[in-house]
């Protein structure tokens, strides 16, 4: 298979469910199933986690759980700074389900960050936090005058477009750097390779895929930071 052809089987977004309700035609693509399967993991994962948390004499697990829910707020309070307290849960949410979602490629699932359905809706709700956050913080009148100038009506459409098709992008082009690299060794070396891939595949779905999910909450931090400042 050509890399055009792997490239377009890739971009292939599939049924996976098909029915009827009332005469409706409806169809659950592949990456909608994916993502359930994440939140599905992250719920029962969360639950199962704290479950007999105390507030003295804790356990390692507790201890540990802390620390890293703590660290991963941080981070995220670190972009958005003090006057934005109120959307480290959503923003923190948002890179733990990116974060999943770029990195379960590792497990043989097809990211749903492949999907621009998928990363539209999360650029979308990104920008209608943002201006939530420039209503609530300035006013529903002076939000509608900001809109006068132009640039701030182009900035409506050209901030969701950035932030989507980044994050799609980005993951897809690890995908045809990984292809072209498999296609270099295996004309090189005649098909025996087995060391680099998997470890490319490793650094593309783990580090580059965490990357991207800090690249776009970092994004939305600061369009959100112009909003309330």
């Amino acid at each position: 298979m050509s890399l055009a052809e792997e490239l377009v089987e890739e971009l292939d977004c599939k049924t996976v469910i098909d029915f009827y309700v009332s005469g409706y035609h409806i169809q659950i693509k592949e990456s909608i199933v994916v993502s359930w399967i994440i939140m599905a993991v992250l719920l029962l994962g969360a639950f199962l986690l704290t479950r007999g948390f105390k507030v003295h004499n804790i356990s390692k697990r507790q201890a540990f759980i802390e620390f890293v829910v703590t660290k991963i707020t941080g981070i995220v309070e670190g972009m958005i700074g003090e006057e934005g307290k109120s959307f480290v849960p959503y923003l923190t949410t948002v890179i733990i389900y990116i974060g999943f979602s770029n990195i379960i490629g590792i497990f043989g699932f097809k990211s749903p960050t492949k999907d621009l359905n998928v990363t539209g809706a999360l650029a979308i709700m990104s920008i209608l936090i943002f201006v939530g956050a420039t209503i609530k913080h300035k006013g529903f009148f002076k939000w509608l005058k900001s809109l006068i100038n132009p640039i701030n009506i182009l900035d409506l459409f050209t901030r969701p477009l950035s932030l989507c098709m980044r994050l799609f992008g980005n993951v897809l082009g690890a995908f045809v750097v990984m292809k072209l690299v498999e296609l270099a060794l295996a004309s090189v070396c005649g098909g025996y390779f087995v060391v680099v891939p998997p470890i490319l595949s490793l650094y593309f779905d783990l580090f580059d895929g965490l990357l991207q999910a800090y690249v776009f909450v970092f994004l939305t931090s600061l369009y959100i930071k112009e909003a309330i400042e």
